[in-house]
């Protein structure tokens, strides 16, 4: 079994993949207002929202990407005024790890694998 996607509900499609789209660096001009599929590999990322009325209060749940230079990545995620929960720290298993929140307030984490 292998997991074949990640989506996001959100009361705002646009939006919420537009940051996604710059966070990940991707040029694509969807405005569907209903469901956009950013990453069609193995493992897909959606946005989609279901038409239920949602919260914007996802504790329960994060997703994480591994970036090759985590200083231009937080740069990124900076400019686009994301909340920053812990700035670019390294861990004591050797990765370089931060975590901000999304516009729906989805817990986003970055690592990095530092080459020494």
């Amino acid at each position: 079994m292998k997991l074949g996607e990640i989506c996001f509900l959100t009361n705002d499609v646009p939006r919420l993949a537009s940051f996604y789209r710059q966070l990940l660096g991707m040029d694509d001009d969807c405005s569907d207002p209903v469901h956009q599929t950013l990453i069609a590999e193995e493992t897909m990322l959606t946005i989609y929202n279901d038409g239920t009325r949602k919260e914007n209060n996802n504790h329960n749940m994060c997703i994480a990407f591994t970036v090759e230079n985590m200083d231009d990545v937080y740069q990124r995620v900076h400019a686009l005024g994301a909340q920053i929960l812990q700035p670019p720290a390294r861990q004591p298993w050797g990765t370089v790890n931060m975590c901000f929140l999304d516009p729906d307030n989805n817990q986003v984490y970055l690592r990095c694998f530092p080459k020494e």
